[in-house]
Protein backbone atom coordinates (compact mmCIF):
# COMPACT_ATOMS: atom_id res chain seq x y z
CA UNK A 1 0.00 0.00 0.00
CA UNK A 2 1.30 3.44 -0.88
CA UNK A 3 2.17 5.78 1.99
CA UNK A 4 0.31 8.63 0.25
CA UNK A 5 -2.19 8.82 -2.59
CA UNK A 6 -0.24 9.59 -5.79
CA UNK A 7 -3.07 11.83 -7.06
CA UNK A 8 -4.19 13.94 -4.08
CA UNK A 9 -1.48 13.30 -1.49
CA UNK A 10 -3.86 11.87 1.14
CA UNK A 11 -1.98 10.04 3.89
CA UNK A 12 -2.85 6.35 3.55
CA UNK A 13 -0.43 4.88 6.09
CA UNK A 14 -2.36 5.46 9.28
CA UNK A 15 -1.79 4.59 12.92
CA UNK A 16 -1.94 0.99 14.03
CA UNK A 17 -5.53 -0.19 14.29
CA UNK A 18 -6.93 2.49 11.97
CA UNK A 19 -8.39 -0.03 9.55
CA UNK A 20 -10.14 -2.03 12.29
CA UNK A 21 -13.44 -0.61 11.07
CA UNK A 22 -12.67 -1.94 7.59
CA UNK A 23 -12.87 -5.44 9.05
CA UNK A 24 -16.57 -4.91 9.76
CA UNK A 25 -17.13 -3.69 6.22
CA UNK A 26 -15.16 -6.64 4.85
CA UNK A 27 -17.26 -9.02 6.93
CA UNK A 28 -20.47 -7.43 5.65
CA UNK A 29 -19.32 -7.54 2.01
CA UNK A 30 -18.21 -11.17 2.31
CA UNK A 31 -21.49 -12.14 3.98
CA UNK A 32 -23.54 -10.52 1.21
CA UNK A 33 -21.43 -12.08 -1.56
CA UNK A 34 -21.38 -15.54 0.00
CA UNK A 35 -25.09 -15.42 0.78
CA UNK A 36 -26.02 -14.26 -2.72
CA UNK A 37 -23.72 -16.86 -4.30
CA UNK A 38 -25.20 -19.62 -2.16
CA UNK A 39 -28.75 -18.57 -2.98
CA UNK A 40 -28.07 -18.34 -6.72
CA UNK A 41 -26.28 -21.69 -6.90
CA UNK A 42 -28.95 -23.36 -4.78
CA UNK A 43 -31.68 -22.00 -7.06
CA UNK A 44 -29.77 -23.11 -10.17
CA UNK A 45 -29.11 -26.63 -8.86
CA UNK A 46 -31.72 -27.38 -6.18
CA UNK A 47 -30.92 -31.11 -6.11
CA UNK A 48 -27.41 -30.55 -4.73
CA UNK A 49 -26.81 -30.84 -1.00
CA UNK A 50 -26.73 -27.41 0.69
CA UNK A 51 -23.42 -28.25 2.38
CA UNK A 52 -21.84 -28.89 -1.02
CA UNK A 53 -23.27 -25.63 -2.36
CA UNK A 54 -21.82 -23.68 0.58
CA UNK A 55 -18.44 -25.39 0.14
CA UNK A 56 -18.31 -24.59 -3.58
CA UNK A 57 -19.33 -20.97 -3.08
CA UNK A 58 -16.74 -20.61 -0.30
CA UNK A 59 -14.00 -22.02 -2.50
CA UNK A 60 -15.09 -19.77 -5.36
CA UNK A 61 -14.93 -16.76 -3.05
CA UNK A 62 -11.32 -17.34 -1.93
CA UNK A 63 -9.67 -15.69 -4.98
CA UNK A 64 -11.83 -12.59 -4.38
CA UNK A 65 -11.00 -12.22 -0.67
CA UNK A 66 -8.04 -9.84 -1.28
CA UNK A 67 -10.23 -7.61 -3.47
CA UNK A 68 -12.93 -7.51 -0.78
CA UNK A 69 -10.28 -6.51 1.76
CA UNK A 70 -9.00 -3.69 -0.45
CA UNK A 71 -12.48 -2.38 -1.24
CA UNK A 72 -13.41 -2.47 2.43
CA UNK A 73 -10.36 -0.31 3.20
CA UNK A 74 -11.37 2.12 0.46
CA UNK A 75 -14.93 2.30 1.79
CA UNK A 76 -13.63 2.78 5.35
CA UNK A 77 -11.27 5.64 4.45
CA UNK A 78 -14.05 7.34 2.42
CA UNK A 79 -16.40 7.01 5.39
CA UNK A 80 -13.73 8.36 7.73
CA UNK A 81 -13.05 11.36 5.50
CA UNK A 82 -16.80 12.02 5.22
CA UNK A 83 -17.58 11.66 8.93
CA UNK A 84 -14.48 13.34 10.39
CA UNK A 85 -12.83 15.61 7.81
CA UNK A 86 -9.29 16.58 8.68
CA UNK A 87 -8.50 20.16 7.66
CA UNK A 88 -4.78 19.38 7.43
CA UNK A 89 -5.38 16.82 4.67
CA UNK A 90 -6.18 18.03 1.13
CA UNK A 91 -9.69 17.36 -0.17
CA UNK A 92 -10.20 16.64 -3.87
Amino acid sequence: MNARCPVCGLLLKREQGYFMGAMYISYALATVLLGAGTLILHLLVPTWDLGLVILLVGLGFLPFAPAVTRYSRVIWIHFDRWAWPDPSQPLK
